[in-house]
């Protein structure tokens, strides 16, 4: 039995789960479809993060650009409300003429930085959609990570860094600009880029880094190193987890991608790094997607290719909260819930380590998601939810919960209720809620219309 006190009466901090949203990209050049443009648009992200890759085909010649591909993919973000932290990753052959991911410098800077420029003008100054401009992606391990690029010394990663946001910089003063979005936070060369930053005075809004893991504290551990690895920078950089999901399994089949263990999982470490104080995190991915052998074969190699199409065609990892066709898996609904809990954080307690929880309130309706998940000692247990502080009383008490018996309207994209009734509430209220091992709940004690 977990014991769990919540204080109605606030704490006076906003609660902003908007600040964990979700990546997307990398795969391939389509478009979001208006179903998944409609579930991002239901949970209200603030940002979203993708990549710029080399398969949109932009830069055609010195001076000369092809917007027919990235175009639509941009305005279907934009439908969906969020701005957008774009990775930019592409590699055109005509300024790398040698495909090799530890070609990092193309044949002509300038015209390098031309295409940066018209990259931004277009998407940050006409359309104001991206907001931040991440140089690279997981430089540490290239083609591995999806990107053309493996750069593990510091200070050619420092040289891509500097050149590339000149450029942004001189299309978008605005800019947030930042990286390197490594896949290993220590590893080369985000550690040493970090301390040339500090030696050199270079500009950095924001350090990324990524982690695939299904333990939620060494996601927030994580946080707590990046911080102190920008203590002695004179402005404190935004602290962005720019790829994040489970750990890696050798193999998945349709059945896993949609057990409650991988929501529950998500929910967790969601809340673990809320608590650790990060300041931006994208889940990897929206969706699933088909990945085209052809798209890549002018910028990756041979192995890199292979590699990208057993990844996600052979042996998918079915990250996604959406699979390739559409389908809607639960853990699209861990950030349906999030964005349902209200605008002001309240304070909790929790006897049982194994339940993590996190509240708020929108005016005098008060919303808890309730997760119960344990890498060490999973199984199911009671949360016994006692409130104070409330405003005495008629409300509306409703539960959702996401387990094995999967309620939800696919067709709508929301959960259906476990449990709804009328109530009435004192300044003290308590009530019981049933958690499977590996599951997430939600439980809203609303005010009724009067």
């Amino acid at each position: 039995m977990a014991l769990i006190a919540i204080d109605a009466g606030g704490t006076g901090h906003a609660l902003e789960f908007w600040r964990h949203s979700v990546g997307l990209g990398g795969i391939n050049s389509e478009a979001l479809n208006e179903r998944l443009v409609t579930a991002l648009r239901q949970v209200h992200p603030r940002l979203v993060r993708i990549f710029v890759q080399e398969f949109f085909r932009v830069w055609t010649g010195p001076g000369q650009y092809d917007w027919q591909r990235l175009d639509p993919y941009m305005e279907a973000l934009a439908a969906s409300g969020a701005k957008i932290v774009a990775a930019l990753t592409m590699k055109p052959p005509g300024l790398f003429p040698t495909i090799d991911q530890t070609r990092w410098q193309p044949t002509h800077i300038g015209r390098w930085q031309e295409l940066v420029q018209a990259l931004v003008h277009r998407y940050s100054v006409r359309r104001p959609l991206a907001t931040h401009w991440e140089i690279g992606n997981e430089p540490d391990i290239g083609e591995a990570g999806g990107s053309p690029y493996r750069i593990r010394d510091a200070a050619d990663y420092m040289a891509y860094y500097r050149c590339t946001c000149q450029a942004i910089l001189a299309a978008f003063p605005a800019a947030r600009v930042g990286g390197p979005a490594n896949a290993a936070l220590l590893d080369p060369p985000l550690p040493q880029f970090v301390e040339l930053c500090r030696q050199e005075g270079v500009r950095l809004d924001f350090l990324s880094w990524h982690l695939y893991h299904s333990d939620p504290d060494l996601h927030a551990h994580q946080v707590a190193v990046a911080r102190l690895l920008t203590r002695r920078l004179q402005a404190r950089p935004e602290l962005m987890v720019t790829e994040w999901s489970c750990g890696f399994s050798p193999q998945t089949d349709a059945e896993q991608s949609t057990k409650p263990v991988r929501a529950a999982a998500i929910a967790a470490t969601v809340l673990a790094l809320h608590r650790a104080g990060l300041d931006w995190s994208f889940y990897y991915h929206l969706h699933d997607q088909v990945c085209y052998p052809a798209d890549f074969a002018p910028f990756f190699s041979p192995a890199g290719i292979a590699r990208m199409a057993q990844h996600w065609n052979e042996r998918p990892h079915r990250f996604g909260l959406f699979g390739v066709d559409g389908e809607v898996r639960p853990q699209y609904f861990v950030f349906w819930m999030l964005a349902a809990l209200g605008e002001e954080e309240l304070a909790t307690e929790s006897t049982d380590p194994a339940v993590r929880v996190v509240a708020g309130r929108r005016a005098q309706d008060v919303a808890v998601l309730l997760v119960n998940y344990s890498i060490d000692e999973p199984g199911e247990r009671t949360a016994h939810v006692r409130f104070r502080g409330l405003q005495p009383g008629r409300r509306s008490l409703r539960l959702f919960r996401l387990d094995a018996a999967q309620r939800w309207s696919a067709a709508e994209l929301r959960l259906l209720p476990v449990e709804t009734r009328a109530t009435w509430v004192g300044e003290q209220y308590e009530c019981a809620v049933r958690l499977p091992a590996h599951s997430v709940a939600l439980l809203r004690v609303d005010a009724c219309a009067t």
